[in-house]
């Protein structure tokens, strides 16, 4: 998720990386230079692991389906609809090969 920070607003910090890690990142990076996909890497993980991450997915990025059981309170992928520990629920298989909560409700084209 690319933050439009200006670089002004931003603190300088310093980290060690390995050369080879260094010239993978620039790789990796491309055009958009290999400190701002470290950024938008950082600011995934804080998202991803500080409770705040709602992953924006449309019906077009769901492969396939699977029915489940909740084992702990989730949030539907598409619809942001609570579902309960227990309740009947359906896994959606991305695109990027991640699976997702779904509602059962969710009507996906070809399912």
């Amino acid at each position: 998720m690319t933050r439009a920070t200006s670089t002004t607003e931003m603190e300088v910090t310093s980290i060690r990386l390995e050369r080879k890690l260094k010239d993978k990142l620039k790789e990796l990076a491309g055009h958009q230079g290999y400190q701002a996909l470290i950024r938008d890497i950082l600011w995934n993980y804080v998202n991803h692991n500080s409770g705040d991450y709602r992953p924006q997915f449309s019906e077009a990025d769901i492969r396939a389906t699977l029915e489940a059981i909740a084992q702990k309170d989730e949030t539907c992928a598409l619809t942001g609809k609570r579902i309960q520990t227990g309740e009947t629920m359906c896994l959606g298989l991305t695109i990027h090969g991640d699976f997702v909560p779904l509602s059962p409700a969710v009507d996906l084209p070809n399912s």
